[in-house]
């Protein structure tokens, strides 16, 4: 998807106006390594190098993070610009704002690396259900589509109203989609080891609400977001639907 998804210099989409920047970084694994970054969590806590003088803002920015060989594939998406670390070399770092005119389209190709995970209901001695499920990573491929498809329908429950927000896009039945298998990324933190469960989609989504797809592209989609999840890679394509 390249260049084509970065949209133009020309100012955002987001809601209320703000501005949006996606950034892109091809870095070669002995930097991250000399950088002593081993695992998602590493990444985790790099990445805010792009935001010097923030050591105790909430997260603001999705990432995605793709191995490749002898390397990493880098994105950030932000409200903020981000700035290029100094452990990234000036020739691997690009950013460009992105352009309202970007979410103008009807349809997209994307693709995303999510963490889909479904909750378990646990029982104490007694019988009685537990408030807290336990949370497991999806792996059947009906399963997955229907998770995928339930965020485009709603991405996440209100807390006030209770109801779920529009993700505001569909899944295009007509056209096919990747599903690849569930991929595990396991990382340490605090001493303690852990792992989430990355699988990867790719299709065509139809835009059914654009305001609340604009959020959902920037809010990202699923878990496990502030580790290299729920980040939508996308570029505008037409379709032509009978």
């Amino acid at each position: 998807m390249g260049d084509r998804l970065l949209g133009t210099r020309h100012g955002t989409a987001r809601r209320g106006g703000g501005m949006s920047w996606l950034v892109h970084m091809e870095l070669d694994a002995e930097i991250a390594r000399s950088e002593g970054i081993f695992d998602s969590y590493g990444w985790h806590k790099r990445l805010w190098d792009c935001f010097p003088g923030t050591p105790d803002a909430r997260r603001h920015f999705l990432t995605r993070i793709d191995p490749l060989e002898g390397a990493f594939r880098l994105w950030i998406l932000s409200p903020r610009r981000p700035m290029r670390p100094g452990w990234c070399p000036s020739d691997c770092f690009a950013s460009k704002e992105i352009a309202p005119a970007f979410f103008s389209h009807r349809f997209y190709a994307f693709d995303l690396r999510a963490n889909p995970t479904k909750c378990l209901v646990q029982r104490d001695a007694s019988g009685a259900r537990k408030r807290q499920g336990k949370r497991i990573p999806l792996v059947d491929r009906d399963e997955l589509r229907e998770w995928l498809e339930r965020k485009g329908r709603g991405r996440c429950r209100d807390q006030e109203t209770g109801q779920d927000i529009p993700g505001g896009f569909r899944i295009l039945g007509e056209k096919p989609l990747e599903i690849s298998p569930m991929v595990e990324s396991h990382f340490r933190r605090n001493g303690q080891s852990g792992y989430h469960g990355g699988v990867q989609f790719r299709g065509i989504l139809e835009v059914t609400d654009r305001e609340r797809f604009v959020e959902t592209y920037h809010s990202g989609i699923g878990s496990a977001k502030g580790f290299g999840f729920g980040m939508l890679l996308i570029a505008p394509v037409k379709i032509s639907i009978q």
